[in-house]
């Protein structure tokens, strides 16, 4: 069988994308509650709000870590599987991705060091700057990655002539037509990530009645801001799909499963697609609902798929499953947030089993709904590297090999492999100790750390203090 070296290169940059997106959609939100936490402790000197920041700031350290060593092979990925749209998009995307390194991942590294090793040796205003400064970088971070990825789905402010493209304005380039959008909607799913899970291991904590009171402030504050994103996300994401019509409508018509172009279309909420017949199977859906929600009309039209030749549609199976997984998992956290705000009187939010045992498993569904989010983007822009200008085809290394493309996917997936499993390991031997390891942490306040994860002090013969065996044998 001849291994196709663009469908591998696909693949490959697919897997490190999604495997290295996990990462800072937790951190970026992270990062921001770790500032709010250090404001409070500054501004009230509260214990539970330095217990809340010391324990999240680890957690913070090694995800960041984690995500630091899962991005750097994608820029490499240019040179070796995309060098034809790296050449190609050499002015554009060369500036953004250094002012990234520039203005984000510097500041990101300088102060996370401050933060996670300078508590008791600078001042107290020192240590809350270090922390908005970390926050500040992972937005600048996640505003030029942005920037860059979607003037790829909305290119603007270029001229592309003799197979390169040449800037003419840098400001319509970096603010092209779906970054305010598609930049909003991503920070909002930060927080949302960041949300959930520090509720999740709340709500665990909770469980087991470890730390309560402190615990218990942590989840109220998460379901207050989830009671708050998760709505505004839905809006921004009805916007989100209004500018996606309007520059995309082929990637819209897959994301309903819509082969003809047509008013009063429903929204399906089972079908099968058949690309290979461009039709549907076993469709079930709700009349005008989809014409209403993209055209904010009942009879509105809506694009079908048959405006574009069948080699120029994206994979419509994938991007309309993508989709519906993205949107669920959306209802289900707004769900969420009313139950909470429901549960809150008498305090029940803390005290409710099954709530908590829900929020337990809430804390995962964000990955999963950024990720199908990310299918439905990328996958629903092909076949196209640079939206209506450049080809994958067009983009991939003309002297890749398959054999080529195969051995480094699998020396990715191995590598990755080996990096997830070594830091989702320390990360639950983190979450394990908790916050009841303050005193274990303060006997190392005169260590002089060598390397970031010393920061975080989690020996393996710790006990578990509820079932009194050690943690590396299984005490949880």
């Amino acid at each position: 069988m001849e291994l196709d070296p663009l469908i591998l290169s696909r693949i490959q940059f697919a897997f490190v994308v999604s495997f290295h997106a996990i990462f800072p959609v937790f951190t970026i939100g992270l990062a921001s509650y770790i500032a709010v936490l250090e404001g409070l402790a500054f501004k009230t000197g509260n214990p539970s709000w330095i217990k809340l920041s010391a324990f999240w700031t680890k957690v913070f350290a090694v995800v960041f870590g984690m995500g630091v060593v899962s991005g750097i092979v994608m820029s490499f990925q240019f040179g070796t599987n995309w060098s034809n749209f790296a050449q190609a998009t050499a002015n554009f995307m060369g500036p953004m991705l250094s002012y990234e390194v520039v203005t984000a991942f510097f500041l990101e590294a300088a102060f996370l060091g401050v933060l996670l090793f300078g508590r008791d040796k600078v001042p107290a205003w020192v240590h809350l700057f270090a922390a908005i400064m970390v926050a500040t970088g992972t937005l600048i971070s996640s505003f030029w990655i942005l920037a860059a990825n979607s003037w790829m789905h909305t290119p603007a402010g270029t001229e592309f002539r003799d197979g390169v493209f040449f800037v003419t304005s840098w400001s319509e380039a970096i603010f092209n037509p779906s970054f305010p959008y598609r930049f909003t909607h991503m920070v909002l799913a930060s927080f949302l990530t960041g949300s959930f899970v520090v509720a999740g291991v709340s709500a665990w904590y909770l469980l087991r009645k470890r730390e309560v009171e402190t615990n218990r402030r942590a989840l109220s504050m998460c379901l207050w801001l989830i009671l708050i994103i998760a709505p505004a996300q839905a809006v921004v994401g009805d916007f989100h799909g209004l500018n996606t019509i309007e520059h995309q409508p082929i990637k819209v018509a897959a994301m309903e499963g819509n082969w003809e172009t047509s008013r009063n279309v429903p929204l399906l909420l089972f079908a099968i697609p058949d690309q290979e017949n461009q039709t549907n199977h076993f469709e079930v859906g709700i009349p005008s609902l989809a014409s209403l929600i993209l055209t904010h009309e009942w009879d509105g039209e809506v694009p079908g798929l048959n405006e574009a030749a069948v080699e120029q549609q994206p994979p419509v199976a994938i991007v309309f499953w993508s989709f519906r997984v993205m949107v669920g998992l959306g209802m289900l956290m707004i769900l969420f947030a009313f139950a909470g705000l429901t549960l809150r009187s008498g305090g029940r939010y803390w005290q409710t089993p099954w709530f908590l045992q829900g929020l337990r498993l809430m804390s995962l569904t964000p990955f999963v709904a950024v990720l199908a989010g990310w299918f439905v983007t990328e996958i629903g822009r092909a076949p196209w590297l640079v939206y209506g200008l450049m080809t994958h085809s067009e983009g991939v290394t003309p002297s890749l090999t398959g054999g080529m493309a195969l051995f480094s996917l699998i020396g990715y997936i191995v590598v990755y492999a080996l990096v997830f499993s070594a830091g989702v390991y320390y990360l639950l031997r983190v979450l394990y100790v908790g916050m009841e390891d303050s005193e274990l942490d303060k006997e190392h306040d005169s260590d002089i750390p060598t390397r970031p994860l010393s920061g975080i002090h989690v020996p393996f013969d710790i006990e578990d203090k509820h079932s009194g065996k050690p943690l590396n044998q299984g005490g949880h």
